[in-house]
């Protein structure tokens, strides 16, 4: 471990070489400078853990050096001395942002710990600053792939939720990547710096999530050998994301439902409450309401947990976005794994664009990544690609091509037999969704309207097509 820097500023050099002499056993490198414009030049052209500074100087007033500290290097930690102690200058020094304060004389002792504890602190906060910066830089909207309008409106309803305190609650298919979004408005919040605890409320059984979520005292329970803080009280001042809070029993339904009204909870074997400052992010794959009507879920918990509620799109309605998803996760993975990957063929990349995706986005992270693990060619090909997809394969029980010419008429059988008849009821599709306009069609499927029109100009179609369904005109 590096030593710790310090730099004592004092017009008294008995001070400084005091101080130099107390610190350097604890294998601190301590330097010292007589005056505050030499003190400051210092701290400018060095990398200092703790300042020991002195109040009253001959050039530079005290507090003066410690606002211009406290504005150009905000870690750094200060500890203030001065032979003139009163109350209204401690209180002045804190607030200016002085860890601590000693009065002269001072002991060895004293010092010590005075220098310990800074340091400390200083360490605890950048290591806080370090992680809010990973947990931004995961978090952030451009780590969520998607330009497709429906994915756009879950972008801005973030923005505007996130700066709140308002319980949110994200309605997605598995795969979708929930708690992504939730890592996101958390990042956006004013809770930033503080942690994010997801928990899965599916993975445990009603007893093991109580006693997790809410903490328990020994004796609670066989087993309980000592107190245990609960995610509740983990949490505090942080945000607590609830993955599938649908699995929920109804007794752990009524406690959470105290904590969103009150802030209180209970740990498992005590009467005693506890307060927590949290905000909570949940999360289901289940048609909520619907559970209220059947009894499944307390009604008065739905409308606590449904003040801001979120739809993600799954992945088959923002077709468009599988390329960019597809090749964001060819990248990541060709680098963890050393290849030189350049892209996708045009079947692979149509075969991605037109299957369904039951998994979503995880589904198509997972394939990519063994499609990347097992291919030893610069491109993914249609034939690696039918490994890892349940797609239909038209020459089941047929032999493996052998020869260039007999691969070519696999794709080209593959392409007409399985994507071609999706490819056309995709574009069918979106014609009759926009009544024939094929600009409105092209937007609602998020494709560009001239990828659109090749598309239709590729297996003959226009929304001359619809006219039988109709029995109207249609518009381009």
């Amino acid at each position: 471990m590096a030593p710790v820097k310090i730099l004592v500023i004092d017009d008294e050099v008995v001070i400084c070489k005091a101080c130099s002499l107390v610190l350097s056993d604890k294998d601190h490198q301590v330097n010292f400078r007589t005056t505050g414009k030499a003190g400051l030049d210092e701290i400018r052209e060095d990398g200092y853990d703790l300042i020991l500074l002195d109040i009253r100087l001959p050039d530079l007033d005290g507090m003066e050096i410690l606002k211009i500290i406290h504005a150009t290097k905000p870690t750094l930690q200060v500890v203030v001395m001065t032979g003139h102690s009163t109350i209204q200058n401690a209180v002045e020094a804190m607030k200016l942002g002085a860890f601590d304060y000693l009065t002269k004389p001072f002991t060895d002792d004293q010092l010590m710990m005075a220098a310990k504890n800074a340091v400390e602190k200083k360490r605890l906060v950048e290591e806080n600053l370090s992680l809010r910066k990973e947990l931004f830089n995961r978090f952030s909207f451009e780590n969520i792939v998607g330009e497709d309008p429906k994915i756009i409106r879950v972008f801005k309803q973030i923005e505007k939720v996130a700066p709140t305190e308002s319980t949110v609650l994200l309605y997605g298919e598995s795969g979708t990547g929930k708690e992504l979004f939730a890592g996101a408005i958390h990042t956006h919040s004013r809770r930033a710096f503080r942690q994010i605890i997801p928990v899965d409320c599916s993975a445990l059984s009603p007893n093991l999530l109580e006693s997790e979520l809410f903490g328990h005292v020994k004796g609670a329970f066989t087993g309980a050998i000592r107190d245990k803080e609960g995610l509740f009280e983990v949490a505090n001042g942080g945000t607590l994301f609830m993955d599938d809070v649908t699995n929920l029993d109804l007794e752990i339904q009524a406690k959470l439902l105290r904590v969103l009204e009150s802030g209180e909870f209970k740990p498992v074997g005590t009467s005693r409450f506890k307060k927590t400052d949290i905000r909570i992010i949940a999360a289901t794959n289940r048609d909520l309401k619907k559970m209220v009507e059947e009894g499944k879920f307390r009604e008065d918990l739905y409308y606590r947990l449904n003040v801001f509620p979120i739809d993600i799109p799954p992945l088959r309605e923002r077709k468009g976005d599988i390329p960019e998803l597809a090749y964001y996760f060819l990248k990541l993975f060709s680098r963890k794994t050393g290849k030189r990957i350049e892209g996708f063929s045009d079947e692979v990349l149509e075969a991605l664009i037109h299957y369904e995706w039951p998994g979503n986005v995880r589904q198509l992270k997972n394939v990519i990544e063994r499609l990347v693990i097992m291919t030893e060619d610069s491109t993914l090909d249609s034939l690696y690609l039918l490994d890892h997809l349940e797609f239909k394969q038209p020459w089941k029980g047929n032999p493996i091509p052998e020869t260039l010419q007999e691969l070519k008429a696999v794709k080209k059988h593959f392409l007409e037999q399985v994507i071609g008849p999706v490819e056309k009821a995709f574009l069918l599709n979106a014609l009759r969704n926009s009544k024939g306009n094929i600009t409105q069609a092209a937007w609602r499927v998020g494709m560009q309207r001239s990828n659109f029109c090749v598309l239709l100009k590729k297996h003959h179609l226009s929304p001359d097509h619809l006219n039988n369904e109709t029995g109207g005109k249609n518009v381009e």
